[in-house]
């Protein structure tokens, strides 16, 4: 989980509980505040995890091109490394779904 999720996620239930506390106490304009933090803290989620999903795309695809040019030049060690940065770029997208 990287950083911003992280934060996130904190924001997301530091929201929540003031939200929850605002409800509890009948104060409007804290369950609202509350309910933006909360919004905000998934925003920030969301925003994380595209951005692993496009580092993993990169990464998908720099793997294929590498497994390519070895398969090519018949160097086993360059295609298979290529293969494996293939599937961690689909490892890193398939986390960040």
């Amino acid at each position: 989980m990287t950083d911003e999720r992280i934060k996130g996620k904190a924001e997301e239930i530091k929201g929540k509980i003031k939200g929850a506390t605002g409800d509890l106490i009948d104060n409007e304009q804290m369950e609202a505040e509350g309910r933006a933090e909360e919004l905000k803290g998934q925003a920030r989620q969301e925003a994380a995890k595209a951005s692993e999903r496009v580092r993993g795309s990169g990464e998908e695809i720099k793997g294929k091109v590498k497994g390519a040019v070895g398969d090519l030049l018949d160097n086993e060690q360059m295609e298979a490394e290529g293969r494996a940065e293939e599937l961690k770029g689909e490892a890193r997208q398939k986390a960040n779904q």
